[in-house]
């Protein structure tokens, strides 16, 4: 059996689980409380369905570290490293994490490698735990977002839908570089794309294939969003990845190979995310910020 059909066997497998999702949901502070879009007039900082953009200067700190503090939190945050990336960035990814995402809140890292002794030897800080969940070495130079994606839905079924409240998933070739705190958190949350943010999004490349299960029409198209990251609750991420899942396997039956960005553009284009996160998210360290990003959260490629 092939490593393409094993992975959408695999993912039929995610696609076709119906289990219990805890009803406790987090209660999230209203928007006036915490949120100012009049203080960032130099920037989208709402969308059209009322949406907030997260940008420094927007949103109050104190005041959401007085709503959350005694909501016993837990984040959870997924990163997925093979081959070199293990040894190129996943130490470096991980320190500045320990450091800057969620400070003050329990946090478990979940570490998805091939290897678990390939896992650095670090002290998590207090409050926070990492998790190394192992993926098939066999299949990891075919379609790496299909195996991510595919992987994570199934821990997420399994455990991790027990053991947080929110969840992220990124790519590990990033480093943190600022606070990444509880203004991020939503019920479903989609990370604008540095480069697109700043220019035309009809020339974003989107899929405009009809065939494609990600297509989205010429003339269409709200943000291009980045596929470095994407954040919920459990049952929201899972959504998205199943959602990725029958566009992959669509797809394959048609002949078609449409990018895992194509089909998350596609989900978020047809689901509006509950909240965005502005570039100063996922900054490419290669340029120079432009005045808009005052303050880099997170940058890319940042060795």
């Amino acid at each position: 059996m092939n490593s393409t059909r094993k992975l959408l066997l695999l993912a039929l497998f995610v696609l076709c689980v119906e289990r219990y999702f805890r009803n406790y949901q987090v209660e999230e502070p209203g928007l006036s409380d915490w949120f100012n879009p009049r203080k960032r007039p130099d920037v989208i900082a709402t969308t059209d369905w009322r949406a907030p953009v997260i940008w420094e200067g927007t949103f109050n700190r104190q005041a959401l570290w007085s709503r959350y503090r005694e909501r016993n939190l837990t984040v959870g945050l997924a990163v997925f490293a093979v081959g070199r990336t293990v040894d190129q960035y996943l130490e470096l990814f991980l320190r500045s994490a320990n450091k800057h995402f969620m400070a003050g809140y329990r946090v478990v890292f979940y570490v998805m490698m091939e290897d678990p002794y390939g896992m650095p030897d670090l002290q998590p800080d207090p409050l926070r735990t990492f998790q190394v969940l192992t993926i098939d070495k066999d299949s990891r130079w075919h379609n790496r977002d299909l195996v991510r994606m595919t992987s994570l839905g199934e821990h997420i079924v399994s455990h991790i839908q027990d053991e947080v409240d929110f969840l992220f998933s990124m790519t590990v070739e990033q480093v943190f570089q600022g606070d990444f705190g509880v203004e991020t958190l939503g019920t479903s949350v989609a990370q604008l794309h540095a480069w697109w943010y700043f220019r035309d999004t009809e020339n974003a490349p989107y899929e405009r294939r009809p065939r494609s299960a990600a297509c989205i029409p010429f003339g269409q198209g709200d943000f291009f969003y980045d596929g470095e990251l994407v954040g919920g609750t459990p049952l929201q991420v899972l959504n998205l990845i199943k959602d990725y899942l029958k566009g992959v396997t669509h797809d394959t039956k048609n002949g078609l190979n449409s990018t895992y960005e194509s089909h998350l553009n596609k989900y978020f284009f047809l689901h509006k995310p509950a909240r965005l996160l502005s570039p100063e998210y996922s900054w490419d360290a290669a340029f120079l910020p432009p005045r808009q990003v005052r303050s880099v959260k997170v940058a890319q490629g940042a060795l």
